[in-house]
């Protein structure tokens, strides 16, 4: 684990973010608080890409669903 003061983190922060890519990094700033700093895991999916579901309606019955929905509005 790689520990940087505030100051250090400040002027060498491209340095720090590939440290934090492979491992957690820590920030101590002058008052004692500490800070970690880890890189998230890249979404190789978008949060948009779901499972499909099977059934057994129809796209009738789906237009039909909409209509009635729709029209109680």
């Amino acid at each position: 684990m790689e520990k940087f003061t505030y100051s250090e983190a400040r002027r060498n922060l491209a340095r720090l973010l590939v440290f934090a890519e492979k491992e957690e990094v820590q920030i101590r700033r002058r008052d004692g608080s500490v800070f970690s700093l880890k890189a998230k895991e890249n979404m190789a999916r978008s949060p948009f890409d779901v499972p499909s579901v099977n059934t057994r309606a129809t796209t009738s019955d789906i237009l039909d669903a909409i209509k009635s929905a729709r029209e109680r509005d």
